[in-house]
Protein backbone atom coordinates (compact mmCIF):
# COMPACT_ATOMS: atom_id res chain seq x y z
CA UNK A 1 0.00 0.00 0.00
CA UNK A 2 0.98 3.39 -1.23
CA UNK A 3 1.84 5.85 1.58
CA UNK A 4 -0.86 8.23 2.85
CA UNK A 5 -1.39 10.90 0.48
CA UNK A 6 -1.44 14.59 1.33
CA UNK A 7 -5.07 15.11 0.99
CA UNK A 8 -6.14 16.52 4.14
CA UNK A 9 -5.01 18.15 6.94
CA UNK A 10 -5.45 17.95 10.81
CA UNK A 11 -6.11 14.68 12.22
CA UNK A 12 -7.42 11.33 9.85
CA UNK A 13 -9.14 8.70 11.74
CA UNK A 14 -8.01 5.11 10.98
CA UNK A 15 -10.51 4.29 8.28
CA UNK A 16 -10.17 8.07 6.44
CA UNK A 17 -6.12 6.85 6.09
CA UNK A 18 -6.84 3.44 4.76
CA UNK A 19 -9.39 5.65 2.32
CA UNK A 20 -7.12 7.89 1.27
CA UNK A 21 -4.16 5.03 0.77
CA UNK A 22 -6.75 3.24 -1.31
CA UNK A 23 -7.52 5.95 -3.21
CA UNK A 24 -3.92 7.13 -3.72
CA UNK A 25 -3.27 3.37 -5.04
CA UNK A 26 -6.21 3.51 -7.84
CA UNK A 27 -4.75 7.13 -8.90
CA UNK A 28 -2.46 4.93 -10.03
CA UNK A 29 -3.68 1.71 -11.03
CA UNK A 30 -7.06 -0.17 -12.30
CA UNK A 31 -9.11 -0.69 -9.04
CA UNK A 32 -9.31 -4.66 -7.98
CA UNK A 33 -11.88 -4.27 -5.43
CA UNK A 34 -14.99 -1.76 -4.65
CA UNK A 35 -13.98 1.36 -2.17
CA UNK A 36 -14.34 1.43 1.88
CA UNK A 37 -17.72 2.55 3.36
CA UNK A 38 -15.80 6.07 3.75
CA UNK A 39 -15.77 6.83 0.25
CA UNK A 40 -19.63 7.08 0.90
CA UNK A 41 -20.16 7.66 4.49
CA UNK A 42 -17.22 10.16 5.60
CA UNK A 43 -18.13 13.94 5.78
CA UNK A 44 -14.20 14.98 5.93
CA UNK A 45 -14.14 13.57 2.50
CA UNK A 46 -17.65 14.82 1.80
CA UNK A 47 -15.69 17.98 2.10
CA UNK A 48 -12.86 16.97 -0.10
CA UNK A 49 -14.83 16.57 -3.00
CA UNK A 50 -16.74 19.58 -2.97
CA UNK A 51 -13.33 21.51 -3.17
CA UNK A 52 -11.47 19.19 -5.56
CA UNK A 53 -14.19 17.26 -7.61
CA UNK A 54 -17.18 19.93 -7.96
CA UNK A 55 -15.55 23.69 -7.58
CA UNK A 56 -12.69 22.55 -10.06
CA UNK A 57 -14.91 20.27 -12.48
CA UNK A 58 -17.09 21.23 -15.18
CA UNK A 59 -20.31 19.86 -13.65
CA UNK A 60 -23.57 19.88 -15.19
CA UNK A 61 -26.64 21.85 -13.99
CA UNK A 62 -29.49 20.85 -16.26
CA UNK A 63 -30.64 21.35 -19.80
CA UNK A 64 -31.11 24.01 -22.20
CA UNK A 65 -34.52 23.00 -22.80
CA UNK A 66 -35.75 24.03 -19.22
CA UNK A 67 -35.08 27.62 -21.01
CA UNK A 68 -37.05 27.84 -24.06
CA UNK A 69 -37.81 31.48 -23.84
CA UNK A 70 -35.56 34.65 -23.55
CA UNK A 71 -35.76 35.90 -19.55
CA UNK A 72 -36.83 32.18 -18.75
CA UNK A 73 -34.53 31.06 -15.27
CA UNK A 74 -34.26 28.11 -12.67
CA UNK A 75 -32.45 28.50 -9.56
CA UNK A 76 -30.28 25.38 -8.31
CA UNK A 77 -27.50 25.08 -5.43
CA UNK A 78 -24.31 22.90 -6.13
CA UNK A 79 -22.55 22.20 -3.36
CA UNK A 80 -23.83 24.77 -1.36
CA UNK A 81 -23.49 27.61 -4.09
CA UNK A 82 -27.14 29.16 -4.85
CA UNK A 83 -26.88 29.54 -8.78
CA UNK A 84 -29.35 31.66 -10.91
CA UNK A 85 -29.60 29.98 -14.33
CA UNK A 86 -31.02 32.26 -16.74
CA UNK A 87 -31.58 33.11 -20.44
CA UNK A 88 -30.75 36.46 -21.26
CA UNK A 89 -32.85 39.14 -23.79
CA UNK A 90 -30.27 38.14 -26.28
CA UNK A 91 -31.12 34.49 -26.18
CA UNK A 92 -27.79 33.62 -24.15
CA UNK A 93 -27.96 31.70 -21.15
CA UNK A 94 -25.54 32.86 -18.47
CA UNK A 95 -24.99 31.59 -14.96
CA UNK A 96 -24.47 33.97 -12.03
CA UNK A 97 -24.31 33.38 -8.07
CA UNK A 98 -27.82 33.93 -6.73
CA UNK A 99 -26.90 36.31 -4.34
CA UNK A 100 -27.17 40.29 -4.00
CA UNK A 101 -24.27 42.67 -4.06
CA UNK A 102 -26.22 44.14 -0.91
CA UNK A 103 -25.99 41.84 1.67
CA UNK A 104 -25.88 38.62 0.29
CA UNK A 105 -29.86 37.67 -0.34
CA UNK A 106 -31.18 35.55 -2.56
CA UNK A 107 -31.54 37.28 -6.09
CA UNK A 108 -34.18 34.64 -7.69
CA UNK A 109 -35.84 31.92 -6.21
CA UNK A 110 -37.60 28.84 -8.21
CA UNK A 111 -38.17 29.04 -11.33
CA UNK A 112 -40.13 31.31 -14.00
CA UNK A 113 -39.26 34.22 -16.17
CA UNK A 114 -38.44 38.00 -15.89
CA UNK A 115 -37.15 40.63 -17.34
CA UNK A 116 -35.38 41.80 -14.06
CA UNK A 117 -34.76 40.05 -10.60
CA UNK A 118 -35.22 42.13 -7.56
CA UNK A 119 -34.18 41.06 -4.18
CA UNK A 120 -36.96 40.80 -1.88
CA UNK A 121 -34.97 42.24 1.19
CA UNK A 122 -34.20 45.64 0.27
CA UNK A 123 -35.03 45.90 -3.47
CA UNK A 124 -32.29 46.27 -5.17
CA UNK A 125 -33.08 44.89 -8.73
CA UNK A 126 -30.12 43.21 -11.65
CA UNK A 127 -30.82 42.80 -15.36
CA UNK A 128 -30.85 39.59 -17.37
CA UNK A 129 -27.29 40.47 -17.72
CA UNK A 130 -26.40 40.33 -13.68
CA UNK A 131 -26.05 44.50 -13.69
CA UNK A 132 -27.07 46.51 -11.23
CA UNK A 133 -29.72 48.78 -12.28
CA UNK A 134 -31.67 50.14 -8.92
CA UNK A 135 -30.58 50.33 -5.42
CA UNK A 136 -33.34 52.47 -3.67
CA UNK A 137 -32.44 55.64 -1.35
CA UNK A 138 -28.67 54.97 -2.35
CA UNK A 139 -28.37 58.35 -4.39
CA UNK A 140 -26.61 59.67 -1.69
CA UNK A 141 -24.05 56.98 -1.37
CA UNK A 142 -20.70 57.88 -2.10
CA UNK A 143 -19.38 54.13 -2.03
CA UNK A 144 -21.81 52.81 -4.15
CA UNK A 145 -20.46 52.15 -7.52
CA UNK A 146 -22.92 49.78 -9.83
CA UNK A 147 -20.27 48.54 -11.93
CA UNK A 148 -18.91 47.03 -9.37
CA UNK A 149 -22.09 45.34 -7.83
CA UNK A 150 -22.99 43.05 -10.66
CA UNK A 151 -23.90 39.28 -10.00
CA UNK A 152 -20.98 37.32 -9.62
CA UNK A 153 -20.90 35.72 -13.45
CA UNK A 154 -19.98 31.89 -13.60
CA UNK A 155 -18.20 30.21 -16.09
CA UNK A 156 -20.49 28.57 -18.33
CA UNK A 157 -21.09 26.43 -20.76
CA UNK A 158 -22.91 24.63 -23.23
CA UNK A 159 -22.44 20.70 -24.35
CA UNK A 160 -25.07 18.31 -26.41
CA UNK A 161 -27.78 20.89 -24.80
CA UNK A 162 -26.48 20.35 -21.35
CA UNK A 163 -25.64 23.55 -19.34
CA UNK A 164 -22.16 22.77 -17.43
CA UNK A 165 -20.26 25.48 -14.97
CA UNK A 166 -17.14 25.39 -13.53
CA UNK A 167 -17.15 27.14 -10.04
CA UNK A 168 -13.44 27.58 -9.67
CA UNK A 169 -13.45 28.63 -13.58
CA UNK A 170 -9.61 26.87 -14.42
CA UNK A 171 -11.21 23.83 -15.77
CA UNK A 172 -10.24 22.92 -19.60
CA UNK A 173 -12.90 23.56 -22.47
CA UNK A 174 -15.09 20.69 -22.11
CA UNK A 175 -15.23 20.45 -25.56
CA UNK A 176 -12.12 18.93 -25.61
CA UNK A 177 -12.22 17.10 -23.10
CA UNK A 178 -15.33 15.41 -24.44
CA UNK A 179 -14.10 15.25 -28.08
CA UNK A 180 -13.40 11.00 -27.95
CA UNK A 181 -17.09 10.81 -26.56
CA UNK A 182 -18.75 12.63 -29.14
CA UNK A 183 -17.58 10.24 -31.18
CA UNK A 184 -19.84 7.46 -30.36
CA UNK A 185 -22.84 9.84 -29.75
CA UNK A 186 -22.82 11.64 -33.11
CA UNK A 187 -25.50 9.65 -34.97
CA UNK A 188 -27.92 10.90 -32.11
CA UNK A 189 -27.94 13.72 -33.10
CA UNK A 190 -28.12 15.21 -29.16
CA UNK A 191 -27.93 19.03 -30.13
CA UNK A 192 -31.09 18.98 -32.42
CA UNK A 193 -33.54 17.35 -29.81
CA UNK A 194 -36.05 19.17 -27.78
CA UNK A 195 -36.89 19.07 -23.95
CA UNK A 196 -40.11 16.72 -23.27
CA UNK A 197 -39.86 16.31 -19.29
CA UNK A 198 -38.05 17.38 -16.91
CA UNK A 199 -38.65 17.23 -12.77
CA UNK A 200 -36.45 17.30 -9.93
CA UNK A 201 -36.47 14.79 -7.07
CA UNK A 202 -34.42 14.21 -3.41
CA UNK A 203 -32.95 10.27 -2.98
CA UNK A 204 -31.25 9.26 0.43
CA UNK A 205 -28.26 8.19 -0.61
CA UNK A 206 -24.76 8.92 -1.18
CA UNK A 207 -24.48 10.61 -5.02
CA UNK A 208 -21.39 8.18 -6.09
CA UNK A 209 -24.10 5.31 -5.31
CA UNK A 210 -26.29 6.57 -8.01
CA UNK A 211 -23.52 7.52 -10.68
CA UNK A 212 -22.13 4.08 -10.06
CA UNK A 213 -25.43 2.40 -10.33
CA UNK A 214 -26.68 4.63 -13.45
CA UNK A 215 -23.19 3.24 -15.06
CA UNK A 216 -23.42 -0.21 -14.76
CA UNK A 217 -24.72 -3.17 -15.76
CA UNK A 218 -24.17 -6.17 -13.75
CA UNK A 219 -27.38 -5.10 -11.14
CA UNK A 220 -29.94 -5.29 -14.25
CA UNK A 221 -30.68 -9.05 -13.77
CA UNK A 222 -31.40 -8.70 -10.22
CA UNK A 223 -32.40 -5.13 -9.63
CA UNK A 224 -35.16 -4.84 -12.52
CA UNK A 225 -35.73 -8.35 -14.11
CA UNK A 226 -39.23 -7.13 -15.66
CA UNK A 227 -38.53 -3.85 -16.73
CA UNK A 228 -34.04 -2.97 -18.01
CA UNK A 229 -33.81 -6.84 -17.83
CA UNK A 230 -36.40 -8.23 -20.03
CA UNK A 231 -34.74 -6.29 -22.71
CA UNK A 232 -30.99 -6.08 -21.56
CA UNK A 233 -29.53 -8.54 -19.73
CA UNK A 234 -26.66 -8.02 -17.45
CA UNK A 235 -24.50 -10.21 -19.60
CA UNK A 236 -25.08 -8.39 -22.52
CA UNK A 237 -23.27 -4.93 -21.20
CA UNK A 238 -20.03 -3.73 -23.03
CA UNK A 239 -17.19 -1.63 -21.29
CA UNK A 240 -16.16 1.13 -23.40
CA UNK A 241 -13.32 2.72 -22.92
CA UNK A 242 -13.31 6.79 -21.80
CA UNK A 243 -10.59 9.12 -21.18
CA UNK A 244 -10.76 10.21 -17.98
CA UNK A 245 -13.36 12.30 -18.19
CA UNK A 246 -16.28 10.26 -19.29
CA UNK A 247 -17.23 6.74 -18.54
CA UNK A 248 -19.55 4.85 -21.67
CA UNK A 249 -21.22 0.97 -21.89
CA UNK A 250 -23.26 -0.15 -24.48
CA UNK A 251 -26.61 -2.23 -23.32
CA UNK A 252 -27.24 -4.55 -25.72
CA UNK A 253 -31.23 -5.54 -26.31
CA UNK A 254 -31.72 -9.40 -26.23
CA UNK A 255 -32.50 -11.57 -29.13
CA UNK A 256 -36.14 -10.50 -30.21
CA UNK A 257 -35.96 -7.70 -28.39
CA UNK A 258 -38.11 -4.82 -29.89
CA UNK A 259 -35.98 -2.29 -30.96
CA UNK A 260 -35.60 1.36 -29.39
CA UNK A 261 -35.75 3.72 -32.67
CA UNK A 262 -38.28 6.54 -33.89
CA UNK A 263 -39.29 3.46 -35.58
CA UNK A 264 -40.71 1.96 -31.97
CA UNK A 265 -42.86 3.58 -29.22
CA UNK A 266 -44.31 1.82 -25.87
CA UNK A 267 -47.11 0.60 -25.92
CA UNK A 268 -49.90 -0.27 -23.55
CA UNK A 269 -49.07 -1.89 -20.47
CA UNK A 270 -45.46 -0.77 -21.00
CA UNK A 271 -44.94 -3.58 -23.44
CA UNK A 272 -42.95 -2.36 -26.97
CA UNK A 273 -44.88 -2.17 -29.74
CA UNK A 274 -42.91 -2.28 -33.66
CA UNK A 275 -44.71 -0.15 -36.33
CA UNK A 276 -45.05 -0.01 -39.76
CA UNK A 277 -41.42 1.40 -40.42
CA UNK A 278 -38.71 -1.40 -39.53
CA UNK A 279 -35.47 -0.14 -38.25
CA UNK A 280 -32.49 0.27 -40.68
CA UNK A 281 -29.74 1.93 -38.19
CA UNK A 282 -26.42 0.03 -37.88
CA UNK A 283 -26.42 1.32 -34.40
CA UNK A 284 -30.62 0.08 -33.39
CA UNK A 285 -29.36 -3.02 -31.04
CA UNK A 286 -28.26 -1.42 -28.30
CA UNK A 287 -28.64 1.33 -25.88
CA UNK A 288 -25.32 3.99 -25.34
CA UNK A 289 -24.98 4.99 -21.89
CA UNK A 290 -22.59 7.20 -20.60
CA UNK A 291 -21.10 9.74 -17.76
CA UNK A 292 -20.18 12.98 -18.06
CA UNK A 293 -17.48 13.36 -14.70
CA UNK A 294 -18.26 14.09 -12.13
CA UNK A 295 -22.25 13.97 -12.31
CA UNK A 296 -23.88 13.70 -15.58
CA UNK A 297 -25.70 10.32 -16.36
CA UNK A 298 -27.00 10.00 -19.73
CA UNK A 299 -29.00 6.82 -21.71
CA UNK A 300 -28.99 7.45 -25.76
CA UNK A 301 -31.09 5.58 -27.85
CA UNK A 302 -32.72 7.22 -31.14
CA UNK A 303 -36.12 7.37 -29.85
CA UNK A 304 -35.09 9.25 -27.15
CA UNK A 305 -32.43 10.50 -24.55
CA UNK A 306 -32.95 9.84 -20.66
CA UNK A 307 -30.67 11.91 -18.30
CA UNK A 308 -29.55 12.77 -14.61
CA UNK A 309 -27.63 15.47 -13.71
CA UNK A 310 -26.34 14.83 -9.72
CA UNK A 311 -26.36 17.86 -7.02
CA UNK A 312 -24.93 16.27 -3.63
CA UNK A 313 -26.79 18.01 -0.57
CA UNK A 314 -25.46 15.95 2.21
CA UNK A 315 -23.71 12.43 2.67
CA UNK A 316 -26.83 10.30 2.37
CA UNK A 317 -28.95 13.00 0.27
CA UNK A 318 -28.43 13.57 -3.81
CA UNK A 319 -30.93 16.11 -5.72
CA UNK A 320 -31.61 14.72 -9.04
CA UNK A 321 -32.47 16.80 -12.25
CA UNK A 322 -33.45 14.03 -14.68
CA UNK A 323 -35.58 14.33 -17.54
CA UNK A 324 -35.96 12.72 -21.40
CA UNK A 325 -35.45 14.79 -25.13
CA UNK A 326 -35.96 13.31 -28.48
CA UNK A 327 -36.25 14.54 -32.24
CA UNK A 328 -39.91 16.65 -32.83
CA UNK A 329 -42.51 17.62 -31.13
CA UNK A 330 -43.28 16.73 -27.16
CA UNK A 331 -45.09 13.27 -27.82
CA UNK A 332 -48.98 13.05 -27.11
CA UNK A 333 -50.08 13.02 -23.25
CA UNK A 334 -50.83 9.78 -23.22
CA UNK A 335 -47.48 8.48 -24.87
CA UNK A 336 -45.94 10.97 -22.26
CA UNK A 337 -47.38 9.79 -19.28
CA UNK A 338 -46.39 5.86 -20.43
CA UNK A 339 -43.16 6.59 -20.61
CA UNK A 340 -42.64 8.60 -17.45
CA UNK A 341 -44.60 5.63 -15.62
CA UNK A 342 -42.07 3.73 -17.09
CA UNK A 343 -39.03 5.58 -15.47
CA UNK A 344 -40.52 6.05 -12.71
CA UNK A 345 -40.85 1.83 -12.43
CA UNK A 346 -37.45 1.84 -13.05
CA UNK A 347 -36.47 5.03 -10.70
CA UNK A 348 -38.40 2.84 -7.93
CA UNK A 349 -36.80 -0.47 -8.15
CA UNK A 350 -33.28 1.94 -7.99
CA UNK A 351 -33.88 3.83 -5.40
CA UNK A 352 -35.26 0.84 -3.00
CA UNK A 353 -31.53 -0.98 -3.48
CA UNK A 354 -29.46 2.24 -3.14
CA UNK A 355 -31.45 3.46 -0.31
CA UNK A 356 -30.79 0.43 1.48
CA UNK A 357 -27.16 0.19 0.29
CA UNK A 358 -26.53 3.33 1.90
CA UNK A 359 -27.07 1.80 5.49
CA UNK A 360 -25.20 -1.00 4.70
CA UNK A 361 -22.30 0.97 3.99
CA UNK A 362 -22.17 2.41 7.59
CA UNK A 363 -21.35 -0.87 9.20
CA UNK A 364 -18.21 -1.41 10.56
CA UNK A 365 -17.78 -4.65 9.24
CA UNK A 366 -18.44 -3.97 5.56
CA UNK A 367 -15.06 -5.27 4.04
CA UNK A 368 -14.95 -4.18 0.32
CA UNK A 369 -15.37 -7.43 -2.40
CA UNK A 370 -13.59 -7.88 -6.15
CA UNK A 371 -15.36 -5.92 -8.46
CA UNK A 372 -16.92 -7.98 -11.62
CA UNK A 373 -15.12 -7.89 -14.72
CA UNK A 374 -14.74 -5.14 -17.11
CA UNK A 375 -17.72 -5.17 -18.91
CA UNK A 376 -20.29 -4.89 -16.42
CA UNK A 377 -18.25 -2.88 -13.83
CA UNK A 378 -15.55 -1.48 -15.38
CA UNK A 379 -17.54 1.85 -15.47
CA UNK A 380 -17.42 1.91 -11.76
CA UNK A 381 -13.45 1.41 -11.95
CA UNK A 382 -13.46 4.33 -14.74
CA UNK A 383 -15.34 6.70 -11.91
CA UNK A 384 -12.93 5.49 -8.82
CA UNK A 385 -9.74 6.94 -10.90
CA UNK A 386 -11.59 9.80 -12.05
CA UNK A 387 -12.82 10.57 -8.22
CA UNK A 388 -9.28 9.38 -7.04
CA UNK A 389 -7.17 11.63 -9.12
CA UNK A 390 -8.98 15.24 -8.27
CA UNK A 391 -8.53 14.04 -4.73
CA UNK A 392 -5.16 12.78 -5.00
CA UNK A 393 -3.09 14.67 -7.36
Amino acid sequence: MSQTSPCLAGTMSQSERLLLDTLSNVAQTRATHAMPGGFYTSQEFAQLERERVFRQSWVCIGHVGELPANGDYFTVDLVGEPLLVQRDGKGEIRVFANVCSHRGNLVAIGRGNARIHVCGYHAWSFDLEGKLKRAPLMQDCKDLDAAKCSLPTISTTIWQNFIFVNLDGTAAPLCETLAPLESHIRDYNLKERGLHYSREEVWNTNWKCLAENFMEGYHLNATHPKTLGTRSGSELSEHVPGNGHFSAYRSHYKPGAPQRTEAFTLGRGNAPQREAVAPSREESPFSFNFSVFPNLLVSSNFHRTAYVCLMPLSIDRVELRLGFDGPGEKPESDRLAEFIAYVDQVNSEDRAKLETLQHGLRSSFYKPGPLAPENYEGTVRDFYSFVAKRICN
